[in-house]
This record gives structure tokens, sequence and C-alpha cells, in this order.
């Protein structure tokens, strides 16, 4: 009997795999346009207004930026834990406690420091309680050997419900006129803005650059990837591989608990549930798509606020619903995520 197996290869790299990832893009457009063509659409009227209202005009282009920076930090912040092949769910959960960190400060400290400091301290604070909530799962990893996907995943829950207990409780505004919800941040609480956009975007590009400097020419940037290639090898070579799993961890969950600041001060104005908005499980695709390069971060996590930004304005622009928006988005995102398959693994025909 005929059948085929399903092998690793040699990653395509450059142009190769460049064309399997262009092929992908036109795929998916072709199909998504019959689906739309199916359901009564014009195809090429949705893609038009799609793009348009993702940088149609100089406000959607600035809610498109928007959408933008926290992917990037937090697909930046994943990245360092992906590259040593510990798989990182916990961005929610990562994120969540960041903007605990940062509230705390912003409520507590906001009448007695200038905007710059208290900035300041809100983004350290984010930085240190993030890192410490990735330190959880890498702690238990080292010692027992546990599953991180499933510990990550988990802590997420518990990260959200942590500050629905504050929200609902101890934090609850009690000039809220008993709704639930966390006092506003004050003003110098609020990450300013330039050019339309709060200077997250700034942020966001420093910490590119920073990540690509630290993960191709640093020493522990070198030791993560060895880490994630080969752990056995890393021993052999007398790095501490323990140690470097516990380090990765804390910048991964470190540079997520900054998203949680960023939303909480630039965004939010508060803290809430629902701050995180699952951003740390979509970077998780942002990250993937980007082939672990931090440089290309930047161009999956803009394309997929162009994508995201698109779909709510065909909602509101063509009366397109929510779920038909959103399976637009899958298909193409299925395409994408298709094409890196390709890229990694092949089809052998062999018999049975």
């Amino acid at each position: 009997m005929l059948n085929y197996n399903i092998i690793k290869k040699d990653e395509l790299e450059g142009k190769q795999a460049m064309m399997v990832r262009a092929l992908a893009i036109i795929l998916s457009f072709v199909f998504t346009g019959i689906f739309m063509a199916i359901i009564g659409y014009n195809p090429v009227q949705v893609f038009t207004k799609m793009i348009s209202g993702a940088l149609g005009t100089e406000m959607r282009i600035q809610e498109t930026i928007t959408k933008a920076i926290p992917l990037v930090i937090t697909s930046l912040g994943i990245l360092v834990a992906f590259k040593m092949k510990f798989w990182n769910i916990g961005g929610e959960g990562q994120i969540m406690m960041g903007a605990l960190g940062a509230s705390y400060i912003a409520l507590n400290y906001a009448d007695n420091m200038a905007s710059f400091p208290l900035l300041l301290l809100m983004a350290l604070a984010s930085i240190v309680c993030g890192g410490l909530w990735a330190l959880i799962p890498a702690f238990f990893k080292v010692k027992l050997g546990t599953n991180e996907t499933i510990f990550t995943l988990m802590l997420n829950y518990i990260a959200i419900k942590i500050v629905q207990y504050l929200q609902y409780g101890p934090w609850k505004d009690p000039n809220a006129s008993g709704f639930p919800k966390v006092a506003s941040f004050a003003p110098n609480a609020h990450l300013p803005s330039l050019f339309g956009v709060h200077i997250g975007w700034i942020i966001a590009l420093i910490l590119s650059a920073a990540m690509y400097i630290f993960m191709k020419y640093t020493k522990k940037g070198y030791e993560i990837e060895v880490v994630g290639e080969s752990p056995n090898t890393a021993k052999y070579s007398g790095m501490n591989v323990n140690g470097i799993i516990i380090m990765a961890l804390v910048i991964s969950g470190g540079l997520c608990g900054l998203v949680g600041m960023i939303q909480a001060s630039a965004i939010e104005k508060t803290l809430t549930s629902t701050l995180s908005g699952g951003l740390g499980f979509t970077a998780i695709i942002t990250t993937w798509l980007s082939g672990l390069k931090p440089h290309f971060i930047l161009i999956t996590s803009l394309a997929f606020a162009v994508l995201l930004q698109g779909g709510v304005y065909i909602q509101i622009a063509m009366q397109i619903p929510s779920a038909v928006a959103e399976m637009i988005q899958g298909i193409i995102l299925f395409f994408v995520l298709g094409s890196e398959f390709f890229i990694r693994y092949k089809f052998v025909k062999g018999d049975k």
C-alpha cells in the first residue's frame, strides 16, 4: 500500500523561503476571495476596504501602529523563550501581572511624583512582576522537569483571576457608584504621545534593536541558542543550563510585563481584567511567523496589526458580521502558518 511519510528537511533559506511564504499569501487571498464571493460580498471591495481601514488616513495608521506596539514587545519576549525551545504560552498572565505592578505604583505614588520618574518606576515594577511570574514555571521546569506549556497556560488564568479579585474587591474604586472598576490613573501616570501615538512605539523600536544585538552578538544570547539546539551540548561546553533557562524566562516575562504597563498607562488608563485582550496568544503567531528573528518581528507584528485593524473597519464600513471578519483573518493565517510547515518538512512517498 502506498503511503506518505512526513520528514524534517533542511529549512529553506533566503529566496526559496520567501517564495513559499509569498505563494501562501497569494493563495490565502484567492481562497478568501472565493469565500467572500460565496457568501455574497465583493472580494475586491472587501480587501480594498481592509487596506483602507488600516492605512487609509493618518488616524487609521495611528490606530494600526497602536495595535502593533504591544504585539512587537510581547513577541520579543516570547522569542527569547522560544529560542531556547521553552514554550512560553504565558504571555497573557505575564502582561496582566506587569499591569498589576505598574498599577500599584500609579495608584499609590502618583500624587507625590513627577511624570517621568513615576512612569520609570511603573515600567520597572511591570518588568519585575512579569519576570517573577515567568520565573515560577522556569523554576519548576529546571527542578522537577514540569511541562512548561501547560504550566504557563494555567498561570494565565490565575493572573487574570487575581486582577479580577482586586478589581471587584480591595482595589475597587469607591467613587465608581458600585461599578467594579479600579480607579483611573492620574494624568502624570499616562504615557505621553508623539506624532499622535503613545511613545510605546519608540520603546518597541529600541527593544527590537536591543534584542537583535543581544541575540546575535552577546554571549548570553549565544548561550540561549545553544541550549535551544542541544541542552546536552550546552552542558558539555560547561554552560549552566538551568541558570540560562531561568535568565531567559525572566527576560521573556519582563518584556511581556512591560506590555502590561504600556497598555494600562497608555490605552486603558487603569487596570482591568481584560487588559491583555489575547495579546499573549496573538504574539505567539507573530513570533513564529518572524522565524524567531527580532528584526522580522516588526514586520510580522505590523502586518498582523493591519489585518486586525482592517477587520474592525470592514465590520463598520460594510456591516460585515464580526464572525465573517474573523474568518477572513483565520483563512489568511491558516495559509501563512501552513507555509511554515512546507519550509521545515516534506512528504516522502513510501511503501507499506
